[in-house]
């Protein structure tokens, strides 16, 4: 065998090699004996068949197996070669020439990845200097207002006053577009709070000063977003006639049944412990908003930018290759047409994903890397409770939503993005400023 292995980079490296036609006989000859031991071919006593007659039979076979075998013994030598070993490499070679020749030779050209080395203590300059929110008093009021709401009781209005921001009103009503009524757009004995937001913008500030028994049209525009595209973005009308109002009575924040329902865990709740509690939480929503808008993409842009080691070129074809493939599937016929008949722009879009690829597998090492330093596990459950709890915020069923994740083979990636997350809130002290 004559093999040239030469390092591309320190995470790469180029095989070119020739097998004699004496090497591959010798190889198949191997694997022909070794056939023959184990068969029974008629007018031949078992394990007694010749050479010859095994690799006119089982022709194939043994041809699929003899190459097999050289290429392992091609990988091996280009591994000592190139003084690494095994466990270095990243997956399976990469066969970019596999030529047999007429007299029975063969050329082979391949390429190897290896794991890259990272110097990972880059990550100090990549890590996003940030304050700590703060929480004003007014906020946490604010908090415990609206989950005093949510218990407080509803006591009909006997006067004749006017309709204001936080009433509950019952209602009729029926909308129009373009002077013809539309369906879902009609409701008897509709209940709503003023100030809710969950009507149309627009809607509940029209039934604000209107008095018990009045009717009013009410015009709004429908959101551009609207999930119905059949009214998206339309002008609309509602008739609206006002049955009745009542009014929350807010209980006390100091009421021990009212602390008891905010605090069950607490033996002899106080106002002071629900508002410490209020506090912990509106800190932690406001440090995950930052996390989430501002420091996680920081630090993963910086990663990608700061970070400079040479990357496995096999995992990165991989990377395009699935961004290409998943491209295609937002294709229509006529593009996708026009990619088959043009080579030149197939190779286009390949090239368009590139840098997204390495990018994508930058982060995807550097994060395994410092997650492994840093001791940061995900665990199986901790994977199901997370998709368990994202099913329950959407009011879906959590174990039909556990089966999609398995059959779309996405629980690895679901793990990943777990660890990153976990490994960013303790590289930024997150949990520390709680």
């Amino acid at each position: 065998m004559e093999i040239d292995a030469k390092k591309i980079d320190s995470a790469n490296a180029k095989v070119e090699a020739k097998v004699s036609k004496e090497e591959v006989g010798k190889e198949e000859d191997k694997i022909a004996k070794k056939i023959a031991k184990d068969i029974k071919i008629d007018g031949f006593r078992k394990g007694k068949a010749p050479a010859s007659v095994v690799k006119k039979l089982y022709k194939n076979n043994i041809e699929q197996d003899s190459i097999a075998q050289i290429f392992q013994k091609l990988l091996e030598e280009s591994l000592e070669k190139l003084g690494m070993d095994k466990n270095d490499m990243l997956g399976e070679p990469s066969v970019k020439k596999f030529d047999k020749k007429d007299d029975g030779s063969i050329e082979i050209e391949f390429e190897i990845s290896f794991k890259p080395t990272i110097d990972t203590a880059v990550i100090k300059e990549c890590l996003p200097e940030y304050k700590t929110p703060r929480v004003t008093k007014k906020e946490i009021e604010e908090r415990i207002n609206q989950m005093l709401k949510s218990v407080a009781e509803t006591k009909e209005v006997e006067e004749d006053r006017e309709v204001k921001e936080g009433d509950v009103v019952n209602i009729d009503f029926k909308g129009f577009v373009d002077g013809k009524a539309f369906q879902g757009g009609e409701a008897k004995g509709y209940e709503l709070e003023i100030g809710s937001g969950s009507f149309i913008p627009g809607f509940e500030e029209g039934i604000v000063g209107m008095k018990k028994g009045e009717t009013k049209e009410i015009k709004v525009t429908f959101p551009k977003d609207y999930p119905n595209a059949e009214l998206a973005g339309k002008e609309a009308a509602f008739e609206v006639k006002l049955n009745g109002i009542k009014e929350k009575i807010l209980p006390s924040a100091d009421d021990e049944k009212v602390l008891k329902t905010f605090l069950p865990d607490v033996e002899n709740p106080t106002k002071e412990e629900l508002e410490k509690r209020i506090k912990q939480q509106i800190k932690q929503e406001k440090l995950n908003k930052l996390y989430l808008d501002e420091l996680k993409p920081k630090l993963t842009e910086n990663i990608t930018k700061k970070f400079e080691f040479d990357l496995p070129k096999t995992v990165v074809d991989q990377e395009v290759e699935m961004s290409f493939r998943n491209s295609l599937q937002s294709k229509s016929d006529e593009e996708i047409k026009e990619l088959q008949e043009n080579p030149d722009k197939v190779d286009e879009l390949r090239k368009s994903f590139e840098e997204g690829a390495k990018e994508s597998v930058k982060l995807t090492f550097v994060v395994d890397e410092l997650a492994r330093q840093e001791n940061i596990e995900v665990d199986d459950n901790e994977v199901v409770q997370a998709i368990y709890y994202e099913a329950m915020q959407q009011g879906q069923d959590p174990k039909k939503y556990l089966e999609y994740y398995q059959k779309q083979n996405l629980l690895p990636a679901i793990k990943m993005a777990m660890v990153e997350d976990k490994l960013f809130v303790k590289l930024l002290n997150l949990e520390d400023n709680k």
